[in-house]
């Protein structure tokens, strides 16, 4: 679990401003939902083995089981299978809540972590799968990153299952081998090759398995050159192929690469699926997803398509930290003060201190002064450097005659404003320092 100290609030505030604009632009609407859930609702998808990855209790003096969600995807199926039929499609959703798992912390992956959660319903085609990636990519170049930073590593079930069907898995072991796949990485070869062995992968197969993990290939290379290459029904890549021209009409082909070694484990995922890794392949996948034709319908709802991604925090965050771009230079800190007021401490000023703080508060401005018990200028106008305020107001002997003095503590320069016109002067030209400042937004 994590705390989070203004200068972490911050960072998080800047992935969710990056998050919610990227979605908004793209005509997805927000929603939300329960902490946790009954438990019944993840061993709908997952199985019950999921159960001991989760935090899970029950109220005192109940008979029903609950868990802190580890994913929202089942939230979001059972949210639209409420609706039934009045949902309208498409529908565009997007959320961004804490997750929670009941397992060993690791760089990476934490026991709490904030995601963001983009879903499309009701619409089958490539164009809706092309729509949600465009999403994810507009909110990694919000935040600085291209394409030489990041790869959306794109793949497909059915090109995936016929590979596991050539390498002699069994269609009832489908599912077993697609989780095994997905987990390769992350448990020693030994273990892989015993348990791979269990499902029907000999020592020939692993190795053929290896090398077809191996291959990345450049998403401007035809599905159908894949198929070939490997050996498979060329309408097992049809979906690619139209997904290749939809990707091509965003300009984001240089951002992605075909992988037939992405499965994604989860049981759900129905046709085309797609990881975002850093272009170095140091760090854990940062987004996940795919298309879940059947999972709305798992929960009760009516049959309808579905595709969307997951994007957590954590991954992000250390990715964003390594390339130099979490720093004031890319929008990332703690508000700065528009003011900070320093008294001399003679009666007069002391008199206009809270008045002129409360009035310039109830203007729109962001005031700070020092709560020390000396009124040394000095030792005040240092404060305000440290707090980074853009401006510093000194009351001094120039109120004797309605002046007050302003420095712009960036320039150093001051001005003499009639106490009268500070707020809308500093308003000016804070305006005019917000033209002058750069976007982040791509």
């Amino acid at each position: 679990m994590r705390d989070f100290f203004p200068e972490d609030m911050a960072i998080r505030q800047h992935l969710e401003r990056a998050w919610r604009s990227a979605a908004v632009r793209h005509g997805f609407e927000e929603i939300g939902g329960p902490t946790f859930e009954h438990l019944d609702l993840f061993k709908i998808k997952s199985g019950e083995g999921i159960v001991s990855e989760l935090f899970s209790f029950q109220r005192s003096g109940g008979d029903t089981d609950y868990a802190l969600r580890p994913e929202f995807t089942p939230t979001l199926a059972r949210m639209a299978a409420s609706k039934g039929r009045s949902l309208p499609l498409p529908t565009k959703w997007f959320a961004i809540p804490d997750l929670f798992r009941a397992e060993r912390p690791q760089r990476g992956r934490l026991r709490e972590h904030r995601q963001w959660n983009v879903d499309l319903l009701g619409a089958p085609g490539p164009d809706a799968d092309a729509e949600v990636i465009a999403v994810a990519i507009a909110a990694l170049r919000g935040l600085g990153l291209g394409s030489s930073d990041v790869r959306v590593r794109i793949s497909h079930r059915g090109a995936a299952a016929g590979l596991l069907s050539a390498c002699g898995v069994v269609d009832d072991r489908m599912a077993d081998a697609f989780s095994l796949v997905d987990r390769r990485e992350k448990v020693p070869p030994d273990v892989f090759a015993t348990q791979a062995a269990a499902i029907g992968l000999d020592a020939q197969g692993v190795a053929r398995l290896d090398q077809i993990a191996a291959c990345r290939l450049p998403a401007t290379t035809p599905p159908a050159t894949i198929a070939e290459q490997q050996r498979l029904p060329v309408e097992s890549v049809s979906d690619l192929a139209a997904l290749s021209l939809e990707l091509d009409k965003r300009g984001l082909l240089p951002f992605c690469e075909w992988d037939l070694g992405i499965v994604r484990g989860l049981a759900y995922y129905t046709g085309t699926v797609w990881e975002i890794h850093d272009a170095e392949g140091v760090f854990r996948a940062i987004a996940g997803g795919g298309r879940y034709d059947g999972l709305v319908e798992l929960f009760g709802g009516p049959s309808m398509p579905a595709c969307g991604f997951g994007m957590g925090d954590v991954v992000l965050a250390l990715l964003l930290e390594e390339r130099g771009l979490l720093d004031p230079a890319h929008g990332v800190g703690t508000p700065r003060p528009d003011v900070f007021i320093v008294s001399s401490g003679d009666d007069k000023a002391e008199a206009l201190f809270t008045p002129l703080a409360t009035s310039l508060r109830d203007a729109g401005l962001h005031v700070r002064h020092t709560f020390k018990a000396g009124r040394n200028v000095g030792k005040q106008l240092k404060e305000a450097s440290g707090h980074h305020a853009r401006f510093a107001i000194i009351l001094g002997e120039e109120l004797a005659n309605g002046i007050i003095v302003v420095k712009d503590m960036s320039s150093g320069e001051q001005a003499k404003v009639p106490h009268g016109d500070l707020a809308a002067w500093l308003q000016r030209r804070l305006a005019g320092h917000a033209a002058e400042r750069p976007s982040c937004e791509p």
